[in-house]
């Protein structure tokens, strides 16, 4: 595998230029982002959760971690973090903890942390291990338009 079918889909469908970015096979956002030499701020990690309504979607950059306090503040609600062996029917396209940040190609409810709206480019997961999607920040914003954004990543 190397880019989601959804996601390969989705950036044709809206003929949205992109490059598929290979790097040795990585198991975190920060291994990932060193390992194709990008910088982790540019690189949009997803983060799973959910809560009494459903699975959600967090997108952090890369080099922050999950307010989640801030997230259930700001929507009123009270997320936990979803464990690994959840997600495998809400990402069928995808290798285990894979997850490109486009919740909606998923039906899956987004939030996007404000940090990711201004970068001239974005880098995500293809939906496997060993690929990066690079695309342009305003397509990377069309991938997401009409979801939440508010701050929700934090850094150390």
């Amino acid at each position: 595998m190397s880019i989601a079918a959804r996601v390969d889909s989705r950036l044709r469908a809206e003929d949205i230029t992109f490059e598929l970015v290979p790097h040795p096979p990585t198991g975190s956002t920060h291994e990932s982002a060193s390992a194709a030499h990008v910088s982790e701020d540019h690189v949009a990690k997803a983060v799973m959760l959910h809560d009494g309504h459903g699975h959600a979607m967090a997108v952090i950059p890369g080099d922050t971690w999950l307010h989640l306090d801030a997230l259930n503040e700001d929507t009123g609600r009270a997320f936990a973090l979803d464990e690994e062996s959840e997600l495998a029917e809400l990402l069928p396209d995808c290798a285990p903890g894979a997850v490109p940040p486009l919740g909606p190609l998923y039906g899956i409810e987004t939030f996007l942390d404000e940090g990711l709206t201004t970068l001239a480019e974005v880098y995500f997961e293809a939906g496997d291990h060993q690929h990066l999607v690079k695309v342009s920040g305003g397509d990377f914003a069309q991938l997401l338009a009409g979801v939440r954004r508010g701050h929700y990543g934090q850094r150390d």
